[in-house]
């Protein structure tokens, strides 16, 4: 179910293509896994874990950073905002593999402003499966929002700070007190040109969505946001084995409405027992923001877990009281985080298990947004891109169609046929990249001519 956050205070050319269509098939590379098998990015900066706010590092707005949180104290981190934008940070915290946790062990961040008042607080634990998984908590500034505090521009801290329960503390595990690792984004939204309603739309009386029907196609997940693998609508498979976390990031278009559902395929017949939360389904909006989240406990049969029934994204859900509404209040990239438990291996053994993930994405694309008065930071974060929907359309058969396998129409329509031919020909992910650097090679031997350095410059620069 949806999480309700009671103790809020207030509350990212032929190149081109090529790169759309290995997104779609497969991870985008993030490095090597971090601690926890988690994939920082490999594009994020190192910053200081300071325990004053007179020694907190600057997070800048589009920036990634990577930190560490000590088992006590807080750690701080500094904004400098202006009045009229609303500010976003997300931190995820991954705890080392291995580690003994326990249901409430996590993080809580706040975000205050220079005078100590609190802008925002929000928590994030590791739940009922006792796993260590990355866990990802937020503070937000929002500017127009009625409150005399957090409103002017300034300098803003970001206070991070780890939950243990005493049970994990008094944990003999040699990884209870050691330091979680940390990666830290920072986003600004833009004001509106004109100033829309300020209360939440009415309550919409729908019949549930029922999960989409049809084979699955192999899509290999990501080990961190960074690295999410692109899936647009459709039925998608992956294997997962116990303690680790797949990454997965879906187009969501102003209007449109997204539900989710997570498969575990069932396990030998001479398993048993019962893992409680041994499956995890969590939703994050382009800010990284939590928005809702399902578990479901295993018995060894084939278990699912859906997120809610969502609503359609628009500008007006950030004034809901409900985070599973108020979290879809942009259009951009959702992210999707599918975590099997450690405790699985207990009983079943360490896998791998089956995973198949249905997207589904109603309603059409390219519908007009609030209309922003600038460019928010990371530029594109608050809305759907074309190279997106391609990389959506391509893996995923038509990002605003309605059957799986089909065409999303228009100019991105010969994208997604032209992987359909080289899929039906045998050719793979690997095999059109061979060949697109071989034609790039080739074509650079032609223009060189006989000018054989030249020649060899530009056979390994292709792209020159």
């Amino acid at each position: 179910m949806g999480r309700y956050r009671a103790n809020a205070v207030v509350r990212g050319g032929v190149a081109a293509a090529v790169a759309g269509a290995l997104v779609a098939g497969v991870p985008a590379s993030a490095g090597a896994a971090g601690p926890g098998g988690y994939g920082f990015d490999p594009a994020g900066r190192r910053l200081s874990a300071a325990t004053t706010t007179s020694a907190a590092g600057l997070l800048e707005p589009g920036g990634t950073y990577r930190s560490s949180l000590p088992t006590e104290g807080r750690t701080y981190y500094r904004l400098a905002l202006d009045a009229t934008s609303t500010a976003y940070v997300a931190v995820t915290a991954v705890p080392p593999s291995g580690a003994d946790v326990a249901v409430t062990d996590g993080i809580r961040v706040a975000l205050q402003d220079a005078d100590g008042h609190y802008c925002s607080t929000d928590t994030a634990s590791v739940g009922a499966a006792r796993s260590p998984r990355p866990v990802t908590a937020w503070g937000t500034r929002e500017a127009g929002n009625g409150r005399p505090a957090c409103q002017d521009a300034g300098t803003y801290y970001v206070v991070v700070e780890r939950l243990r329960s005493s049970s994990s503390s008094s944990s003999s595990s040699p990884f209870s007190s050691s330091a979680w690792e940390l990666e830290l984004t920072a986003a600004v939204e833009a004001p509106l040109k004109e100033a829309g309603p300020t209360t939440a739309p009415g309550t919409e009386a729908s019949a549930s969505t029922p999960p989409l029907a049809g084979p699955a196609r192999k899509r290999p997940g990501g080990n961190g946001f960074a690295g999410a693998a692109v899936v647009g609508q459709g039925v998608w498979s992956d294997t997962l084995t116990t303690g680790r976390t797949l990454f997965y990031k879906v187009p969501v278009d102003w209007g449109q409405r997204l539900s989710v559902t997570a498969e575990l395929g069932s396990a030998p017949d001479d398993a048993s027992g019962l893992v409680a939360g041994a499956l995890g389904l969590s939703l994050y909006n382009p800010a990284r923001v939590p928005v809702d989240d399902a578990t479901v406990s295993y018995g060894g049969s084939q278990k699912s877990a859906a997120l809610d029934d969502l609503p359609p994204v628009r500008y007006r859900n950030r004034y809901a009281v409900h985070d599973e509404v108020s979290g879809m209040r942009f259009a951009g990239t959702y992210y999707l985080a599918v975590h099997l438990s450690e405790r699985v291996a207990e009983r079943f053994g360490a896998g791998p298990f089956d995973l198949t993930l249905r997207v589904r994405v109603a309603g059409a694309e390219r519908q007009p947004g609030p209309g922003y008065a600038g460019e928010s930071t990371p530029a594109d974060t608050f809305r759907v891109t074309d190279e997106e929907r391609r990389a959506a359309a391509l893996g995923g058969g038509g990002f605003a169609g309605g059957v799986t396998g089909g065409s999303s129409g228009g100019a991105d329509a010969g994208g997604g046929t032209a992987m359909k031919a080289l899929a039906a020909g045998g050719i793979g992910a690997g095999t059109l990249l061979l060949a697109v650097l071989g034609g790039w090679t080739l074509v650079a031997r032609r223009r060189a001519g006989s000018a054989a350095a030249q020649t060899r410059v530009s056979a390994q620069n292709p792209t020159a």
